[in-house]
């Protein structure tokens, strides 16, 4: 099994936290991984992409022309990246922002209201959680309560345990978005 996802958004979205999270939590999972942030000088207001690459054997290369799947957390995201997900792909849509629909019908799409979802959770910053509880859902590329524990980690190195709390719900509320 090899997963890869593309996360983009805008700059400030924590697309990159986002990334970095999914990464260490396949290494707890005992995969092997990639992570590949990518981010335009502008950072807070910008463009930021990352590629994780999720894998049950060596990996030959982080880069990935065509990912399994992508989170798109902005229009110019979908409109860069949603031709490249590979055929029975996945993609998930932040519906709260973007207007369109997807164009793709050879993939999954799942369209969330995620900035809805994020601001009833407590924090409108939360936004990536909410994307990654929802990616977890429809991949289930690493188990949520993993990803949960990688997450309260990271935040704790990080000196912000007081955020743990908050961005577990918006984890669970990503992944109770999806059927």
């Amino acid at each position: 099994m090899e997963r890869s996802v593309v996360i983009a958004g805008f700059g400030g979205q924590g697309v990159i936290l986002a990334g970095k999270i999914l990464a260490q939590a396949g290494m707890s999972h005992g995969l092997e991984v990639t992570w590949l942030p990518s981010y335009g000088p502008e950072m807070r207001g910008g463009t930021a992409n990352c590629t994780v690459i999720l894998s049950d054997r060596t990996i030959g290369s982080p880069i990935v022309d065509n990912p399994t799947a992508v989170i798109a957390l902005n229009l110019p995201s979908l409109d860069k990246f949603e031709p490249t997900v590979a055929p029975k792909g996945i993609l998930v849509v932040n519906g709260s922002l973007i207007g369109r629909k997807v164009e793709r019908t050879d993939v999954q799409a799942h369209v969330v209201p995620i900035n809805e979802i994020a601001t009833k959770v407590g924090n409108s910053r939360t936004v990536n959680m909410v994307a990654l509880g929802a990616y977890v859902k429809a991949t289930g590329a690493v188990p949520l309560e993993v990803v949960k524990r990688t997450m309260a980690e990271a935040m704790r190195e990080g000196g912000k345990e007081k955020l743990v709390e908050l961005n577990e719900r918006a984890l669970d509320a990503g992944y109770a978005a999806l059927p």
